[in-house]
C-alpha cells in the first residue's frame, strides 16, 4: 500500500520486503547487500520519493550538503541574487535552502543572528547573507555577507562598486547638459547608500557644480518610503531637472509621482536609478539605470562559500563593476 504523509524509512523497508538497517546501508551506500537487493530498496526509494530528514542526515555525517541563502525579505535584489546562488549550486552536490524569518524586514537589526541560530549545525553546512544588518565573525558554520549593511568588515564579502556607479550615473546627467540634478538617497544606516551619495556629490563637484541641499532627499530604497520625498523634491519652486535615485525602486516612484505632478520623463524630468532589476525595463519609460551584476554577485558568494567550506584559501573580499544601462527616462536638455 503507498504510504501517506512523509514517507519514512520503515515505510521503504515495508515496501521493499527488507530491514530498516538494509534500507539504511543501501542509503549510505554501505557494503553487505546483495546487488538485486540494492536494486530493488534503490527502485522503491524512488517509487516512494523518500529522503532522509536534513536533521537525521546531519546527526548521521555532521554535513546535510546544504547552503541556507538567508534574507531579511524577499525583494528584488535578493530575488535576483537567489537567481545566481540556484545557477551556480548546479553540479555541486549542495542543494539551497532560501529562508526569511519575515518580521520588520529593514529595519529589524540582528534577523541574521536569529536565523542562523535556528539553521546552523543542524540544516545547513554554510549560509549565504544577503544585506545582513550585524557582521560577525563568529556564527560557527562557514558565512559570506552580500552587500552587508556596514561593508566589508570581518566576514568574507560580496560588494559592489557603489561609488563608482553612482559617479558614473551623475556624470551621466551632467553630460546630458543637467546643472540643477537632484538626489533621492537611500537609507543613511547602509554604507551603499553612504557611497552611492559620496560618488553623486564627488561627481558633482568635480563637474564645478554645487550641490543644492534642498534637492537631496532621503528615499528609503523603497517606494513606500520615497514617494513623499519625491513629491517635495518635484514640487519645489526651482525643482531639478533631472533625479539620481539611489536604487530602482525609487527611481520608478519617482516617474509615477512625477506623472501625478504633471511632468513628463524624460521631456520634464530625466530620472536614473541604481541596481538594474528586471523591473528597470517594464518601468515606462523604460530606466535609465546603473547596473550592477547581482546575479553574478550570487554566483561569486556561493564560489566563495564553498571554497570555505573546503577548506580553500583565497581573498575575502569580492568587489565586482557596475555599468551605465541607457534606456529611455533620460534626456539631454
Amino acid at each position: 500500500m503507498q504510504p501517506t504523509g512523509r514517507v519514512t524509512i520503515g515505510d521503504v523497508a515495508r515496501t521493499a520486503g527488507v530491514s530498516v538497517a538494509t534500507v539504511s546501508k543501501v542509503i549510505n551506500g554501505r557494503y553487505g547487500v546483495a546487488a538485486a537487493t540494492f536494486s530493488r530498496v534503490q527502485e522503491v526509494i524512488d517509487q516512494l520519493g523518500y529522503e532522509s530528514s536534513l536533521v537525521a542526515r546531519s546527526l548521521r555525517s555532521h554535513r546535510t550538503n546544504v547552503i541556507g541563502i538567508l534574507v531579511a525579505e524577499f525583494e528584488p535584489f535578493s530575488t535576483e541574487l537567489l537567481k545566481g546562488t540556484s545557477r551556480s549550486v548546479q553540479g555541486t552536490g549542495y542543494e539551497l535552502l532560501a529562508y526569511s524569518g519575515g518580521g520588520r524586514a529593514g529595519s529589524d537589526v540582528g534577523w541574521e543572528r536569529r536565523y542562523l541560530s535556528r539553521l546552523s549545525g543542524t540544516l545547513i553546512d554554510g549560509a549565504i547573507l544577503v544585506t545582513p544588518t550585524v557582521v560577525d565573525a563568529q556564527y560557527g558554520i562557514p558565512v559570506v555577507a552580500v552587500d552587508p549593511h556596514t561593508g566589508p568588515s570581518g566576514l568574507p564579502t560580496i560588494d559592489s562598486d557603489n561609488f563608482s556607479g553612482a559617479v558614473t550615473a551623475t556624470r551621466h546627467l551632467i553630460d546630458l547638459g543637467h546643472r540643477q540634478i537632484g538626489f533621492l538617497g537611500g537609507r543613511p544606516d547602509l554604507e551603499s547608500a553612504r557611497l552611492r551619495e559620496g560618488g553623486y556629490r564627488h561627481a558633482m563637484s568635480t563637474a564645478g557644480l554645487a550641490v543644492d541641499e534642498d534637492q537631496v532627499r532621503i528615499g528609503g530604497y523603497r517606494q513606500v518610503t520615497a514617494q513623499e520625498p519625491a513629491r517635495e523634491l518635484l514640487s519645489l519652486p526651482e525643482r531639478p531637472t533631472a533625479v539620481f535615485a539611489a536604487n530602482d525602486l525609487t527611481a520608478i516612484q519617482t516617474i509615477t509621482v512625477a506623472g501625478e505632478l504633471g511632468l513628463r520623463v524624460p521631456e520634464d524630468l530625466s530620472v536614473i536609478g541604481f541596481d538594474n532589476v528586471p523591473e528597470s525595463a517594464l518601468s515606462v519609460p523604460a530606466l535609465t539605470t546603473i547596473a550592477q551584476p547581482i546575479q553574478q554577485m550570487g554566483v561569486e558568494a556561493m564560489g566563495l562559500l564553498l571554497d570555505l567550506i573546503n577548506g580553500v584559501e583565497r581573498d575575502p573580499h569580492v568587489r565586482l563593476p557596475t555599468a551605465l544601462v541607457e534606456r529611455s527616462s533620460c534626456r539631454a536638455l
